[in-house]
């Protein structure tokens, strides 16, 4: 058995003993499938937001779910928007019934990492939204808190910073300067050892490198 299976199931058993649910894909199509197939249906839902995520954008999960008239999406983004309305939408977005976004590391001891330029993804993940599912490919798995600290630091924030245009020290050098510019992306962390209430938070875990 590869040491690469061996860190996945490690993981997925860590993240099980320490409340969180979760769920095996072997690619995003498969991860779609699982979500509208054993998660949304226990799920009432009449309102739902998400967090910024690329591995969530590659299941088509969020594209389906906005089409579908039976649930409220409350958009977080959207061209052409004050910026004023997008915080007030991301501030109501925490008070959703099902709330999708991603992980930047998840431990090999079950814990999630995260950071945030604003906080709203964290802090939907952390409390609010009654229910919680996160997508993330197995290119997140680290070893450890330290691990994840490096990893969002020098792959995640320098990664996330460029695609979203923004001029700081890391889209550069492609490494964190501890920086103090304005549009710093690094301003809030959140860890979270284990899941309060019980499987509140669901994680598709996708056998492929996806997002940052």
């Amino acid at each position: 058995m590869s040491t690469v299976i061996v860190k996945t199931e490690d993981c997925i058993n860590a993240l099980t003993t320490n409340g969180f649910e979760v769920f095996f894909a072997n690619t995003p199509n498969a991860a779609k499938e699982i979500f509208f197939n054993q998660i949304l249906p226990n799920l009432p839902t009449k309102t739902m937001s998400w967090g910024d995520s690329m591995t969530l954008d590659s299941t088509g999960v969020l594209t389906e779910l906005q089409n579908d008239k039976s649930i409220n999406t409350i958009k977080t983004f959207e061209a052409g928007v004050a910026r004023s309305e997008i915080i007030e939408r991301r501030r109501q977005a925490l008070l959703s019934d099902l709330f999708l976004t991603g992980s930047n590391a998840i431990t090999e001891c079950g814990k999630l990492v995260n950071l945030d330029m604003i906080g709203n993804r964290i802090g939907g993940i952390s409390f609010g939204p009654k229910n919680v599912v996160i997508f993330a490919g197995t290119n997140k798995i680290v070893p450890n808190i330290e691990s994840a600290f490096k990893r969002i630091r020098n792959i995640s924030a320098p990664l996330n910073a460029k695609r979203h245009l923004l001029e700081t020290p890391c889209v550069k050098t492609g490494k964190c300067h501890d920086c103090n510019s304005p549009q710093r992306i690094c301003n809030s962390w959140s860890i979270i050892d284990k899941c309060y209430p019980k499987k509140r938070i669901k994680i598709v875990l996708i056998d492929e490198a996806l997002g940052l």
